[in-house]
């Protein structure tokens, strides 16, 4: 079959063009924030009212955790380490990429 999409005649089956737009759509949507500076988080966490808590948590970790929060100069979204905080912190997935959206704002 073929038909023009936003000007573009192909020759696809109905399915493959569903396909085909489906993932031009998804080219759109927003993604999720990585990753932010080590300044937009902590001052993300002291905004949310939250740097105490955690500068407890992370004296209560192992030396690498507390050397990694220290002077990491990127946290990174998907790193175990801010798995287990945010887990410790009970925050939800939501939540987690709430946060790092509003950091990356800072």
């Amino acid at each position: 079959m073929r038909k023009i999409v936003d000007g573009i005649e192909y020759e696809m089956t109905e399915e493959e063009i569903d396909a085909f737009q489906a993932g031009v759509a998804g080219l759109n949507e927003p993604q999720p924030v990585a990753g932010v500076s080590a300044r937009q988080f902590k001052l993300q966490l002291l905004a949310a009212g939250l740097l105490d808590a955690v500068d407890a948590w992370i004296a209560t970790q192992s030396k690498a955790v507390q050397i990694a929060y220290e002077y990491s100069g990127t946290f990174v979204r998907t790193e175990p380490m801010m798995a287990a905080g945010f887990a410790a912190m009970g925050f939800t997935e939501e939540q987690i990429d709430a946060f790092f959206e509003a950091a990356a704002r800072l």
